[in-house]
């Protein structure tokens, strides 16, 4: 059996946000791979463009598409939802846009919980909430929200940002109830530290923390099971445990 065909013959429409590094880059890879359509944005235009280009030249049996956007604003949000609807409607659909910004409750700068809610939460609940009605008429597909083991547990230095990923968790598991009559399925991803740029220099050759592939796997993994089969949530740690 020739599987690259098969995933060419059946090609996904895939929505993938903060796509031009780290878990979002990875997954864009991951997808790209096995021939599927792919619908990319970030706030980075050049990085952007940069990522779209090696997926292209790396995979071309798949279809890629790109639109810088910044999600923390509303509009934005929902029209990067409506250009990709005017292609297609997506199969999946994965929210992982966001950005950490270290700080505590009680002395981290104003407007901090603002920002994070912005660009964590409100930007994943707004695009949504945009192709939301096409997927519950079409009663299928799959929506992946990045979340964090910061959604779970409250750890020092996490402040803001530990508030908005136990808000996103929140949208995430409330949108899991809504979505059981219409078909759809819903993913909570709570990985635990994975090399990325927030890490800057951070020597990882003794394989301390994981590499964003390995959340990409597991995704992947999830999205290909029957329509019987929901995998709710996904907690994956380093292998020492949390930092």
């Amino acid at each position: 059996i020739n599987i690259q065909y098969i995933n060419v013959q059946f090609s996904m429409n895939v929505i993938i946000t903060g796509a031009s590094k780290g878990i979002g880059k990875a997954i864009a890879e991951m997808f790209a791979a096995t021939g599927h359509n792919l619908f990319i944005c970030a706030r980075g235009e050049q990085a952007l463009y940069r990522t779209m280009e090696e997926l292209m030249t790396g995979h071309p049996a798949a279809s890629i598409k790109a639109k810088p956007v910044d999600l923390s604003i509303k509009e934005q949000a929902k029209e990067f939802g409506n250009w990709c609807l005017s292609f297609a409607v997506p199969d999946i659909l994965v929210n992982n846009a966001g950005l950490f910004e270290p700080g505590s409750v009680h002395n981290e700068p104003e407007g901090t919980l603002e920002n994070q809610l912005a660009i964590n939460l409100y930007g994943a609940y707004h695009l949504t909430r945009t192709v939301l009605p096409k997927m519950m008429e079409r009663h299928s597909g799959h929506i992946f929200n990045i979340c964090s083991i910061a959604s779970l547990h409250a750890y020092e230095n996490g402040g803001a940002y530990s508030i908005s990923k136990h808000a996103m968790y929140g949208f995430s598991k409330n949108l899991r109830e809504e979505m059981k009559p219409h078909g759809i399925k819903v993913t909570s991803v709570h990985p635990g530290a994975v090399m990325s740029d927030s890490w800057g220099d951070f020597d990882n050759s003794s394989k301390r923390i994981m590499v964003a592939q390995d959340i990409a796997k597991m995704l992947y993994a999830s999205s290909q099971l029957s329509v019987a089969a929901c995998v709710e949530d996904i907690v994956i740690r380093p292998q020492l445990g949390d930092l």
